[in-house]
């Protein structure tokens, strides 16, 4: 029995070998900023397999290209080794307008097309400008609604070559402040001086309506100054200091839809819709939304309507967030797998979501139109009866026989390599747990009257929960709850047992009716920031609340005072 792991590996070394499915992803390319001004730098990306370089020659007719660089990591792929390389390239584009990076060559394959939008008007010309050194600072929108989500962008300018530095943006009271994504850098020429310019995009969320004062970034680092510089005394140090500024938060309009969800724009729509479906069996139907000014954890869930005599199982979904035209903008797709119960018609319902347009100050629905697919009969289900054809025998009768007369069996189907491969991987799988049992069995043992000590628990992260709330999906924001738990619940209904503050667990049902139920997303992650603000409160005797299965229906109180 001792060799049926190894079995069960080999197992799986042939599964993958016979799949056929193994390959190299195409090299993708994407820019650090998709819209620049006139005679700055943007700063092209291209990952790849391998380590041949690409072609850059297709984009000298509109780019002076500078700064090539690269830096490869080895990554596991198909239970081997296998190089990944990510190639960087400063562009400065030639001519304004809407340019198309055309598709490089990467060794045997292509990248993909990108769009850059080029302004031909210089940018205003930012205060401090002249010096070694100077920050600046800008908000996407001067007068956002409580709870939107602000887009936060500080640059760096530095016309001397950094050696060392630190550059902090401290958090506003009364909203929330995270950075997204990596830094961009790119080169700008201003009041006749050239500087290197150091990007840093943040997501803010203010709170409450009312005045909001944000403080000034801090710059304090080291230049590489000339020899005279040092001669003279003044050394490498520099620092620099962004202005603060205030922001005026409106109100959550009268008669708003809710959940409450300001944005710039809302799109859905369909990235995958199958020409039909078959009884019985599974179909996939893709849905993506693109939600301009918001950021992941914003986001509402992206949930089907029923459709009658079809059963829907979702995936978890797959969320994008960037920071375009200065403000953040997420794109979640996620997959449903569709299975009709009967040949014939189905209609998939249309899909609303309500928002509210912070540039017209009004309320909007963006929508999903229906679709109807046809559902083809499938083998063994309702509607799926065929006549039999030539050579298939019919329940009840004798021997078939084709056009020659001799007799013939069912055909195998022609994915019977795989059929043979399930069966003998699920034989071993049989065979491994088996052992499992007797070797736990055998020296697995532990004795009741004295139990091995328990783990000594880490200690719980509270950063882990915020994090979760802000960038995590519902299920992320459950792991981090049960994690905050001496020693870590098993499940949510193990954390509900043990929390002592009726607000917190009020806060974990409105997470569970969100993940569950059709519940509020976005309401429910503002209910579990205030409740948890200040860390989980339990019982202080835990193993009287703690219950093997939770009641299926809490006590209720009778009138005269016993239960």
């Amino acid at each position: 029995m001792r060799a049926a792991p190894q079995a069960l590996q080999a197992l799986l070394v042939l599964l993958v070998l016979a799949s056929g499915l193994a390959h190299a992803e195409a090299p993708r390319a994407w820019v650090d900023r998709e819209q620049i001004v006139l005679g700055e730098t943007v700063t092209l990306n291209i990952q790849a397999e391998g380590a041949t370089p690409p072609d850059y020659e297709p984009l000298r007719a509109d780019f002076e290209i500078s700064g090539l660089t690269s830096r490869s990591e080895l990554v596991l792929a198909d239970g081997g080794q296998a190089t990944r390389t990510l190639f960087a390239a400063a562009l400065r584009p030639q001519r304004a307008g809407t340019l198309i990076l055309p598709s490089l060559q990467v060794g045997a394959e292509r990248t993909n097309p990108v769009t850059l939008r080029v302004s031909p008007a210089p940018a205003p010309t930012p205060a401090g400008a002249g010096a070694d050194v100077f920050l600046e600072s800008s908000a996407d929108d001067p007068e956002p609604y409580a709870q939107q989500a602000v887009g936060w962008v500080v640059r760096l300018y530095s016309a001397v070559p950094l050696v060392s530095g630190r550059l902090d943006q401290a958090a506003p009271e009364g909203a929330s402040l995270r950075q997204v994504g990596d830094d961009a850098q790119y080169t700008r020429s201003i009041a006749g001086r050239h500087y290197n310019v150091i990007e840093r995009r943040y997501l803010l969320i203010p709170e409450r309506s009312g005045a909001l004062e944000v403080p000034g970034a801090l710059f304090e680092g080291r230049g590489a100054r000339g020899f005279f510089d040092d001669v003279l005394g003044r050394g490498g140090t520099l620092s620099a200091h962004a202005r603060v500024q205030r922001l005026q938060v409106l109100p959550v309009p009268e008669g708003a839809p809710q959940p409450w969800l300001p944005l710039h724009s809302l799109e859905l729509s369909y990235r995958a819709l199958p020409q039909e479906l078959h009884a019985g069996a599974a179909a996939t139907v893709t849905v993506e939304m693109v939600a301009d000014g918001a950021g992941s954890a914003q986001a509402p869930e992206l949930q089907l309507p029923p459709i009658p005599g079809v059963r829907v199982f979702p995936e978890p979904a797959e969320v994008d967030q960037r920071v375009v035209d200065g403000r953040p903008r997420v794109t979640v797709r996620r997959q449903f797998s569709l299975v009709p119960s009967a040949a014939g018609e189905v209609e998939l319902p249309a899909l609303e979501m309500q928002w509210w347009d912070v540039a017209s100050d009004r309320a909007r629905t963006a929508r999903l139109e229906p679709a109807r697919l046809t559902v083809r009969p499938g083998a063994g289900v309702p509607g799926a009866a065929a006549a039999p054809g030539p050579g298939v025998r019919s329940p009840g009768t004798g021997p078939a026989t084709g056009d020659g007369g001799s007799a013939a069996g069912p055909a195998w189907p022609a994915n019977r390599g795989w059929i043979l491969a399930t069966a003998g991987f699920a034989g071993l799988w049989l065979l491994t747990l088996v052992w499992a049992l007797q070797h736990r069995a055998a020296g697995g043992r532990i004795d009741a009257g004295n139990p091995a000590p328990a783990a000594t628990a880490a200690p719980a992260d509270p950063a882990a929960l915020r994090r979760a709330l802000d960038t995590g999906d519902l299920g992320d924001v459950a792991d981090a709850l049960c994690a905050q738990a001496r020693p870590p619940a098993a499940d949510v209904d193990g954390l509900r047992a043990r929390l002592a503050d009726p607000a917190q667990v009020a806060a974990v049902d409105a997470l569970q009716r969100a993940r569950w139920a059709g519940g509020d997303g976005p309401t429910a992650r503002r209910q579990l920031r205030e409740a948890f603000a200040k860390g989980p409160r339990w019982h202080e005797h835990p193993e009287e609340s703690a219950q093997l299965l939770p009641p299926l229906y809490p006590e209720r109180t009778a009138t005269n005072g016993t239960r």
